[in-house]
């Protein structure tokens, strides 16, 4: 396995375990050789895997692609225009210019790293998720602990600049109050960097229970992304147990401003004289 290929692989064999044994037999071929299954027709990933074809096309979306060809082109670029991503820790005896490359570099790195494995199906149902509640009139909320609660702060100023009425909690008692009083039609984003954090796990149950569709932020594999309706992966090499999260926290920040655009692209015109408004009401608080 190259560099280049890791995000997207490290995303396979997380779900493999998940996935019906024919679909595990595709997933262990891509896994075999990523450049001759980028490059190879359906009908022989087919012969190769000892599948039908219609399980190939299962496969890549059980796994948050749109089909094969989303599949295939996400594949090849991945393997062919590659991203160098070697996540270096800064070192003790480090000069101030080496931990300012370092830090940069995991961050670039880890954003093309999204940019080529981000699942657009995933993204799409959250989106739309998310604008028909607000078009509804229903409940919006963010959950997240720790590091993760100021990411949840962040979406919920950032809809709220959009004229969509949310709410953020980063206490787990008032996540699980929250989610208890959630309902159908309602919508709740929890974002974590380990997945596994007791009280969002407990919030996202509650809240799926009720009815209301979960939308998760959180890496593959982790017992929270296999909790809500909806998972939008957020992979990296940095581990979740270390101290000061860096690289964790700008890509759930970059995965809510994707959420928030398509957003806001899906209520369309009604919010131009909102935004207008607002940024002219604004100008009052600014020195000319």
């Amino acid at each position: 396995m190259t560099a280049e290929t890791g995000g997207m692989l490290d995303r396979i064999r997380a779900s493999l375990p998940s996935l019906a044994p024919a679909e595990q037999r595709v997933g262990r071929l891509v896994l075999a050789d990523p450049r001759a299954f980028a490059s190879l027709p359906v009908v022989e990933l087919a012969d190769r895997a000892h599948v039908s074809k219609p399980t190939v096309v299962r496969f890549c979306r059980s796994v948050g692609y749109d089909g094969l060809s989303d599949f295939k082109l996400k594949l090849a670029g991945s393997v062919s225009e590659g991203v160098p991503f070697i996540h270096r820790s800064v070192d003790l005896d480090d000069k101030t210019g080496d931990v300012m490359v370092k830090v940069i570099d995991n961050a670039v790195a880890a954003f093309l790293k999204y940019r080529n494995d981000a699942s657009t199906s995933a993204i799409e149902r959250a989106a739309s998720a998310l604008a028909a509640t607000y078009q509804t009139g229903r409940r919006i909320e963010f959950y997240g602990a720790g590091n993760s609660g100021i990411v949840a702060q962040d979406a919920q100023h950032k809809f709220f600049r959009l004229g969509v009425t949310a709410i953020a909690y980063s206490d787990g008692h008032m996540q699980v109050m929250g989610a208890t009083m959630l309902g159908p039609g309602d919508c709740v984003v929890i974002i974590s960097n380990s997945g596994r954090t007791r009280d969002l796990m407990d919030a996202a149950d509650i809240a799926r229970k009720n009815g209301a569709t979960t939308i998760v932020i959180t890496a593959s594999g982790s017992p929270l992304a296999s909790a809500g309706h909806i998972h939008l992966a957020a992979d990296h090499p940095e581990g979740y147990d270390r101290y000061s999260p860096m690289v964790s926290r700008l890509l759930h920040l970059m995965v809510v401003d994707i959420l928030a655009t398509c957003v806001a692209l899906r209520i369309g015109t009604p919010l131009q004289p909102v935004l207008k408004q607002m940024k002219n009401n604004l100008r009052t608080k600014r020195y000319a």
